[in-house]
């Protein structure tokens, strides 16, 4: 039964991302006029579906790590002489319904609609929680400097607020942690209010292998504060509609921003690579947060639907970033690229994507105890 409190957490968030994903590909197809014949939550054999009345065949299948939404006529077409003699075997009106036929700008749009959904998603989500539930905005007080850290040598002393980490605004005690953990700058610039004075300090975390409130191992960059403010002094606000989606949006490009800057660092050799995770390790975070309820199962889909749309935004062919590039490279030639070289391109993200997802399995299994 315990293993059931991951796996159905992770289903239905995944099922849920995925699904506004593919969406955003499906609307944009639609708007411009472009045939779906499938619209898949899950790859291999289908479970149960239905036929919409416009031809759609909405599918769940057997393997549910994904989905895909199938155009009128879809296949790989690589020179404008195959298009040619594609174009050929249809009617006009069957023709008008092809994506192939579409102008460049509207492929592009179809292809980003699934990540742009992802990241409207979240926005939505963190919108919803700001108005329902609230925001934090407790000021970041520090209540204790431990003798001889990083903040201590620094300079940093008790009662100081911080008030902004690399030039981002704090306004919450909540926003400290996180902000620390994402640099990926060997020392963060804190600036203080001491005395309505405001004074920046540079300061080197220590990184240290510690565990988390669930009692997975995690690599922390730590200061050496202590943030406890008094429950009276706890500031929790309930944001109206225009105030919640501006800081929703503030937070998801905060994770972006943290997410790009992290994987910078991991083609510069400095970032910690352990921390990257497959499936598994999300099946089981997403179960372990889930026990916390409702709100927090909703903040851990909107993380993981920014890391869908941004992971699906990276120049890499068979994601849609790939597709972009390739729109683009067409933009600039005036042509696609040849058969030839698209393959070539293909097989080459074919690598990385297996690669990619035999690392993080092998992560997976670590943090799992079995490797």
């Amino acid at each position: 039964m315990e293993i059931l409190n991951f796996i159905i957490p992770f289903i239905v968030l995944l099922t849920v991302v995925v699904f506004v994903h593919e969406y955003g590909h499906y609307y944009f197809a639609k708007k411009y006029g472009v045939g779906v014949t499938d619209f898949s939550i899950g790859f291999g054999r289908e479970i149960f579906g239905i036929n919409d009345k416009n031809g759609t065949r909405w599918k769940f299948c057997i393997i549910p790590l994904g989905g895909y939404v199938k155009f009128f006529g879809d296949r790989n077409v690589f020179s404008q002489q195959e298009q040619q003699e594609i174009l050929k075997k249809y009617h006009q009106t069957d023709k008008n319904k092809l994506f192939t036929t579409k102008p460049l700008y509207q492929r592009s749009l179809i292809v980003f609609g699934g990540p742009l959904a992802n990241f409207i998603l979240a926005i939505l989500i963190f919108s919803f929680i700001y108005m329902f539930i609230g925001k934090d905005f407790t000021p970041a007080k520090i209540s204790d400097v431990q003798v001889d850290s990083p903040a201590y040598v620094s300079g940093i002393k008790s009662n100081d607020v911080i008030i902004a980490i690399n030039g981002k605004k704090i306004e919450s005690v909540m926003e400290v942690s996180p902000t620390i953990n994402t640099s990926t700058k060997e020392t963060v610039n804190i600036l203080i209010s001491r005395n309505s004075s405001e004074i920046e300090f540079v300061v080197k975390p220590k990184t240290v292998k510690t565990q988390d409130n669930f009692g997975n191992q995690i690599n922390k960059k730590i200061i050496g504060i202590k943030i406890a403010p008094p429950s009276e002094d706890i500031n929790k606000k309930k944001l109206g509609p225009a105030t919640a989606i501006l800081y929703a949006t503030k937070e998801t490009w905060f994770v972006t921003r943290a997410t790009l800057e992290f994987v910078g660092s991991m083609f510069k050799g400095k970032g910690d690579s352990s921390q990257l995770g497959g499936p598994i390790r999300i099946a089981k975070i997403t179960g372990q947060v889930s026990q916390y309820g409702f709100v927090a199962f909703l903040s851990i889909m909107a993380y993981i639907s920014i890391s869908l749309g941004l992971i699906n935004l990276f120049p890499i062919p068979l994601l849609d970033g790939g597709h972009l590039m390739f729109y683009a490279i067409e933009k600039i030639m005036g042509r696609p690229l040849s058969q030839k070289t698209q393959e070539g391109f293909f097989r080459i993200g074919l690598f990385l994507l297996f690669s990619l997802m035999f690392f993080t399995t092998i992560n997976d299994l670590r943090d799992l105890g079995l490797f």
